[in-house]
């Protein structure tokens, strides 16, 4: 396992300015608890631009969620490079990647504005700056009126939006999103999809976002990595050919849309052996 960081003038053989994260050849394998050997993630190479979002889509078991662990930094026995752009967030000021997860994670006992800022124990940040940060990421997700709130007087949707504001909060140098809108209703996800376009447009995120949703990866994605089947590995990249001015009704009336999400299910359909 190789993990570095960019120079001072921002810049490490292999990557380049305005990279947030460089993989190089990720490989993953774990013993199974019959002594088997599983090889989960088979040389994945993909380098993650700063301001994006990817969506990594594939079928169950390809990967997934072992990739961003990695990248989580929750996994260290993998094999390849993982090159940070920006230092790796190592300024003690921010994170190099924080992970927003599909069950509510909020603390019961905690406020809103406690829990957002529970994101920032470990950080070297005074109390000034935590607070100020706090604010900004609880008013930007739109909680504004709830800072004293506790979670059982919010939504699902709204505790998510907190979950979201406290990994914000540390302002990472990837914001990684593993299934975040699943556990909601349909009709509570819709809305919840087309805020999280316009908190990414303004937080300027860099994201990662693991889904099985294909329709979900088409809305939010400005590409789409396709893995394979385990071991997984990247099958194809597709770059969705919509500007960053989304509305998630609009956007599924427009032919390209419902084009790009057929090839997709192909994809995947294929993965598994279906044919569609």
């Amino acid at each position: 396992m190789s993990l570095t960081a960019l120079d001072s003038s921002g810049q490490t053989p292999g990557a380049a300015a305005g990279i947030a994260a460089h993989l190089g050849g990720i490989r993953r394998s774990f013993v199974s608890t019959s002594g088997l050997v599983v090889n989960a993630i088979s040389s994945i190479s993909l380098d993650l631009v700063e301001g994006e979002v990817v969506a990594l889509i594939g079928p169950s078991g390809c990967g997934k969620s072992s990739l961003l662990r990695i990248l989580a930094g929750l996994d260290e026995d993998y094999s390849g490079e993982l090159v940070w752009g920006d230092g790796g967030g190592h300024d003690q000021g921010r994170l190099a990647s924080a992970t927003v997860f599909q069950g509510d994670s909020t603390l019961p006992w905690m406020s809103v504005d406690n829990n957002i800022g529970l994101g920032m124990a470990g950080l070297r940040l005074d109390k000034a700056t935590i607070r100020r940060r706090v604010e900004r990421y609880r008013d930007l997700v739109g909680l504004a009126d709830f800072g004293r709130s506790y979670p059982s007087e919010l939504s699902g949707g709204m505790r998510q939006r907190v979950a979201i504001a406290r990994a914000l909060a540390t302002e990472p140098l990837l914001l990684l999103m593993d299934e975040p809108l699943s556990a909601l209703d349909a009709q509570t996800r819709l809305v919840m999809q087309q805020e999280l376009l316009d908190i990414w447009k303004k937080a300027k995120s860099t994201v990662v976002y693991v889904t099985h949703d294909i329709n979900e990866a088409v809305t939010l994605a400005d590409r789409i990595v396709v893995l394979t089947a385990r071991p997984g590995r990247i099958k194809e990249i597709h770059r969705v050919p919509f500007g960053a001015e989304r509305n998630v009704l609009e956007l599924r009336e427009h032919p390209e849309f419902g084009r790009l999400e057929a090839e997709l299910w192909r994809l995947v359909a294929d993965e598994v052996g279906q044919k569609l």
